[in-house]
């Protein structure tokens, strides 16, 4: 019996060794915000809203939307509310999650600067537990090949794991931050948590050019 419990103890440690490292590695993908970094371009005020931005040009064809290695790192998210910013990879498979955030793909969504509906996702229990913390208003940046598309959040909600509603083409650029709920719950957690937001500018805006 003895022997039973002591193989039980150390493959219970190995599992919790594993996991941890699966949290650390996923950590590493979150970079915290310096307080000086965060004020230079989140002061709280609302850009005018960039008309060219928000909309493709009458009979203007979209560029055909690129392809990456699933997993391979494409932009960076950056949330001054907060002070983090996160390297978002390609993909939203059990891999790739693990990485830290992913750039959801799928016929209905694109990257930024396509014209239509960009999806980020991540886990709460490594990335994006610090999402609780925003509101409709707060500002969030996605820096993709080069040139920094600013959003501002205009819906939070919570839907069911199981919602398909919440991945759908969308007419104008807008941004998608998804990940579990309950923040705080263990296990498989039920819920969805949803942040939505609306391109408002694009261009060269974000201040601190490690970011990009």
């Amino acid at each position: 019996m003895k022997k039973i419990g002591f193989v039980l103890l150390i493959a219970g440690i190995m599992i919790m060794v594993w996991f941890g490292y699966g949290q650390w590695k996923a950590v590493q993908s979150a970079h915290t915000l310096n307080e000086n970094v965060s004020k230079a371009f989140d002061k709280g005020t609302k850009p005018k809203a960039d008309g060219g931005a928000n909309s493709q040009a009458a009979g203007q064809e979209p560029p055909p939307v690129p392809h990456y290695k699933t997993g391979e790192r494409v932009a960076r998210l950056v949330i001054p509310k907060i002070k983090e910013s996160y390297d978002v990879f390609w993909g939203t498979d059990k891999k790739t999650l693990e990485k830290g955030a992913g750039m959801y793909v799928s016929r209905w969504t694109v990257p930024p600067g396509y014209g239509g509906h960009t999806v980020i996702s991540g886990h709460r229990d490594t990335v994006f537990r610090p999402l609780k913390d925003l509101k409709k208003g707060d500002m969030v940046y996605v820096n993709y090949k080069g040139v920094d598309y600013q959003y501002e959040i205009k819906k939070i909600w919570i839907t069911n794991a199981d919602d398909r509603t919440v991945i759908v083409k969308k007419d104008k650029p807008t941004l998608t931050l998804t990940t579990c709920y309950p923040f705080y719950y263990v296990g498989n957690a039920p819920d969805r948590y949803i942040i939505q937001g609306e391109l408002v500018k694009k261009g060269d805006l974000l201040k601190d050019r490690s970011l990009k």
